[in-house]
């Protein structure tokens, strides 16, 4: 199930969209001023945002710029303000789309559907510890951004796309190192997978991200060991 934040102080507009999506089998979060909203900044993150622009107590464009500093999740604008430099704003600073007050519930039931749709087109993988965009190349643990290399992003797609799954250190290293190297050391594997767990994990606490299989090769679960 979907979940949508839907940050509005107009009260009946925030319930009239609950209410005409319902039936879609959505999942709400509803906030009325920005200070309510800034829970929508810390992980989990809802798979999508609607966000007004005027708010008492603050600017929604200024709202905008934390959202795309802490996650890629995709954010609607919806608002009065039909001015094209306020739309232009808008989208420059990272909205996926602009819809102007008044509006159609229609026309936004089909709007969100079509930006859910072109998020999903992507790999985007959720947990409540992370946030990984692989087309965007943006990664984030816990909100934080994290800088990953192209090989540790390609070892991380294979890990979480097959999640659950050993992969063989044989099949990473044909998978990762695609450029028509004719040798690649193995020691390359082991130098990747420690960056990424250093990056990824905490070693102060108990859970683990990247497992070791011994003699078999590396498995993504998040579980406590």
């Amino acid at each position: 199930m979907k979940r949508i934040a839907i940050i509005e102080d107009d009260r009946g507009l925030n319930m009239g969209i609950v209410l005409a999506l319902k039936s879609q089998q959505f999942d709400f979060a509803q906030y009325y001023s920005l200070k309510e909203a800034a829970q929508v900044l810390e992980p989990p993150f809802p798979d999508l945002i609607l966000l007004d622009i005027n708010f008492p107590d603050g600017n929604g464009l200024d709202f905008l710029q934390k959202i795309r500093s802490r996650t890629p999740v995709p954010v609607i604008i919806i608002t009065a303000n039909d001015q094209e430099m306020s739309q232009v704003a808008g989208l420059e600073l990272g909205a996926d789309d602009y819809i102007v007050k008044p509006f159609s519930l229609m026309v936004l039931r089909a709007r969100i559907s079509n930006v859910l749709r072109k998020a999903g087109s992507s790999l985007v993988f959720s947990s409540e510890n992370f946030l990984f965009d692989f087309e965007n190349m943006q990664f984030f643990k816990k909100g934080c951004r994290l800088e990953l290399s192209k090989t540790e992003q390609r070892l991380l797609r294979l890990l979480v796309e097959n999640r659950g799954m050993t992969l063989s250190r044989e099949f990473l290293m044909d998978r990762i190192w695609t450029d028509g190297a004719e040798y690649v050391d193995e020691n390359a594997l082991s130098v990747t997978v420690k960056r990424l767990r250093d990056k990824l994990e905490d070693h102060s606490t108990a859970p683990r991200y990247i497992h070791t299989v011994y003699r078999q090769g590396y498995v993504w679960k998040e579980e406590e060991t």
